[in-house]
């Protein structure tokens, strides 16, 4: 039987630990989260070149409690990553997968959402210590990442039908091409994001990768101001 200590977190503003048998989590005291059995708590740290060091991530995910982590200095825009997929591998029901922050995971929204689902599909978790918004381990976190992801998904069906039919109707005018639609998907999860008012501007920005001047740009385009 494996034993993991975590620090956890509040609780209505009031510190506590849990004792976790399988996937039951139960609350009993103070300032730790306490595993029993076979979950863990799993943390996944990259950089993108042989340059760069993984150590400071390396600190965040040990000093927050994971006993295993996955390094890797590859490219966030890689998708076939080998320490990526030994943790996904080695994934069972009830882990729970620790990220220092989004881009870590992942330089693509779309490729985001897409390892999550993956995360989720063999029943287990994922939290970000930056991005409060990712962290499927609260039925908050969840109803979060389910209307992102819904947002995200939508954009994309729109791009492609408006891809499609600027494509038919430059055929009908005699063309075999033309320039597709500018990509809004992340404006759109930016706004969402915003009005959850959950999520602070400094992780709007660095989620989906827009400029402060950008978004308020549209903040006040769809006020009306």
């Amino acid at each position: 039987m494996l034993l993991f200590r975590l620090t956890f977190g509040n609780y209505k503003n009031k510190p506590y630990f849990c004792a976790k048998i399988g996937t039951k989590i139960s609350a009993i005291n103070k300032g730790v989260l306490i595993v029993f059995g076979t979950v863990m708590i799993i943390g996944y740290a990259r950089v993108s070149t042989q340059d760069q060091q993984t150590l400071r991530q390396i600190d965040q995910l040990k000093e927050f409690g994971c006993e295993r982590i996955y390094e890797e200095k590859a490219s966030g825009t890689k998708r076939d990553r080998e320490e990526l997929n030994r943790m996904m591998d080695a994934l069972r029901e009830g882990d729970v997968v620790i990220i220092t922050e989004l881009s870590r995971l992942s330089r693509s929204v779309k490729d985001l959402f897409e390892i999550v689902d993956k995360i989720h599909n063999v029943g287990a978790d994922i939290k970000s210590l930056r991005e409060s918004w990712i962290d499927t381990t609260t039925p908050q976190g969840k109803l979060l990442f389910t209307i992102f992801a819904g947002i995200s998904q939508f954009e994309r069906d729109l791009i492609r039908q408006r891809t499609m039919e600027g494509l038919q109707a430059a055929r009908a005018r005699g063309r075999n091409g033309g320039r597709p639609p500018k990509d809004e998907s992340k404006i759109k999860l930016a706004l969402s994001m915003y009005d959850s008012k959950v999520c602070s501007i400094s992780q709007i920005l660095e989620t989906t990768g827009i400029s402060k001047t950008t978004l308020y740009r549209y903040i006040r385009q769809k006020r009306g101001t």
